[in-house]
């Protein structure tokens, strides 16, 4: 699970209680990959692939992040953002999911990420800035709805490869340690952009400061937080560990 990249022109036009959202955000799934962390290394015995309780939380954790990021792309570009500006951070994300898919790839070599949450984002975003970003409120909704429900609508086995399972829409989840496809995670996206977009005052007001410099700094936190919290456990003396 992602942080989310923040796309604004500047930190005047920043939304504290949309940061400190994001910021949260941040917090639970640094908690969930600590408890993932713990599971891995023996210390607890818990199911992150099936039970209910985890699995659930990996999708409220991603869709808070994701419909921070379409609402901060409404909020960039109601401000203004200039061209340069976007793709500037989009190089930054799409470089950290390159170096997510690298780290995976050395770590759990037989489930390594092609396709998580920086690779979604970096596509839902191109995706929106480039054309979706155009549409009415009204027909962006309707999108969203249709993003959502796509995946158990249309199925078919040319999406189930490394090459084509970005899509969304596979006949089996495929293995790997973290897989957000467009369909239907767009859909989330859609919704923060639209709802923001058509009342941006959801975002104005105080939040707590500590949180929302945390969202302002979430896609630097989530390259940072694992290789910490492993590290972490690593380092414990022997005489600690399970």
């Amino acid at each position: 699970m992602a942080a989310m990249p923040d796309f604004r022109s500047s930190r005047s036009s920043r939304a504290a209680r949309l940061d400190a959202l994001r910021g949260a955000a941040v917090v639970w799934m640094a908690a969930y990959h600590f408890g993932f962390d713990l599971n891995h290394f023996g210390w607890i015995h818990q199911d992150f692939y099936r039970d209910p309780v985890w699995t659930g939380q990996r999708t409220a954790i991603v869709s808070l992040f994701l419909f921070c990021a379409g609402g901060g792309q409404a909020l960039a570009l109601r401000a203004g953002q200039g061209a340069g500006r976007f793709w500037t951070r989009w190089g930054q994300v799409a470089g950290c999911a390159l170096g997510v898919t690298a780290g995976s790839w050395l770590m759990f070599p037989g489930s390594w990420i092609s396709f998580g949450v920086l690779h979604g984002i970096a596509v839902m975003l191109l995706l929106l800035r480039l054309g979706l970003a155009r549409l009415p409120d009204a027909a962006l909704a309707a999108l969203a709805v249709a993003a959502l429900a796509a995946p158990q609508l249309v199925q078919h086995p040319v999406f189930d490869s490394r090459w084509t399972d970005w899509v969304g829409l596979v006949t089996h989840k495929p293995v790997t340690e973290d897989y957000v496809p467009v369909l239907p995670w767009l859909g989330v996206m859609l919704l923060g952009f639209a709802a923001t977009r058509a009342w941006p005052q959801l975002w104005r007001g105080g939040a707590p400061r500590p949180l929302a410099v945390l969202g302002r700094w979430s896609l630097s936190f989530y390259m940072l937080h694992q290789p910490v919290l492993i590290g972490l456990l690593l380092v414990l003396p022997t005489t600690m560990r399970p």
